[in-house]
């Protein structure tokens, strides 16, 4: 299977770089293990990294095809960034989402433009695919694309400039997209850079599938448990491919600590992080021992957390 290469990561920081963030590479001062760096994810326009990969696929896009729209599916953070994309070029577009996803981040999508539908977990990539058919829009996945990969590796690209002594890079996990972007990057760029994903216990199929060398299918209400409702998908054929290629290690960790990791950023790094986003954080914390030392980059995705399920976070 051929992979993402650099230059398509270099042509995707191309057109996404004036309407994705250059986010900042932040360093932890309170980290008492191996030096600290949070890239901050969190403060893009959509509250995560997903703009890139959704504007550098839709900015792909012949014209006609463009014009006529585009339709995804996803659990909140895929949605609205292409929600987002579409305005941006004036273009409809259809978002299909878990019925379980926090309001917070649907009525998000919704107030970019875009046509919400809820459906059951299980039915929202089907349904994507039928709306798609129906319509004539064009689907933009979130993670199973070569354009919303290499629109994701632009934060591989970042850190490697910002940071050119970065010895460890820590990514959550959960589709593969922004572990394969961002790992293709580093790799190309640093090859001795030891890349590691970070994935919930209780949707650790990426974890099973690098140990056994094939991917692993979890049903969807078994991934579904993890607070880190952002990391209840799974790897594509395509992306864990990137991941066989470039990952050198996985680690998993407990729901306590992903909400111990966003107290922690929250109080520590003065940062909003939402559980998904929080877990490359609580994989350093907690999991020293299962990580290279050395000067380490937390890739901290997003901060689209419900204000509620934020304040219970806190007063723990």
């Amino acid at each position: 299977m051929n992979l993402v290469t650099i230059e398509e990561i270099r042509a995707a920081a191309g057109r996404i770089g004036a309407h994705a963030l250059r986010t900042p590479l932040l360093p932890q001062p309170w980290a008492t293990g191996s030096p600290l760096w949070l890239k901050a994810e969190s403060l893009q326009q959509i509250g995560a990294f997903k703009i890139r990969g959704a504007f550098n696929a839709i900015a792909s896009l012949d014209e006609p095809a463009r014009t006529r729209g585009v339709v995804a599916y996803s659990s909140g953070n895929h949605a609205q960034a292409v929600a987002f994309a579409a305005k941006q070029f004036g273009i409809p577009a259809v978002i299909v989402v878990p019925d379980v996803t926090p309001r917070m981040k649907v009525e998000a999508t919704a107030a970019h433009g875009a046509e919400v539908v809820e459906v059951p977990m299980a039915e929202r990539e089907s349904r994507a695919y039928e709306i798609a058919g129906e319509r004539g829009l064009t689907l933009v996945p979130p993670f199973d694309h070569r354009d919303v990969i290499a629109g994701q590796g632009t934060i591989g690209l970042e850190i490697a400039e910002d940071l050119p002594e970065v010895e460890v890079v820590l990514i959550p996990v959960s589709g593969g997209g922004l572990a394969s972007g961002i790992s293709a990057a580093v790799k190309a760029l640093k090859p001795s850079v030891r890349v590691f994903l970070a994935e919930p216990e209780l949707a650790a199929d990426t974890a099973e599938g690098l140990r056994t060398g094939a991917r692993a299918d979890w049903a969807p209400d078994r991934r579904a448990r993890t607070i880190a409702d952002g990391l209840r998908s799974q790897p594509s054929e395509l992306t864990f491919a990137h991941l066989r290629a470039h990952v050198d290690g996985i680690v998993t960790v407990s729901e306590d600590e992903i909400r111990e990791a966003v107290r922690t950023i929250a109080h520590r790094s003065r940062l909003i992080a939402e559980p998904s986003g929080a877990v490359s954080t609580a994989a350093y914390l907690f999991h020293p021992d299962e990580l290279p030392q050395g000067k380490t980059v937390a890739v901290l995705s997003g901060g689209n957390v419900d204000p509620r399920q934020l304040a219970d976070l806190l007063a723990l």
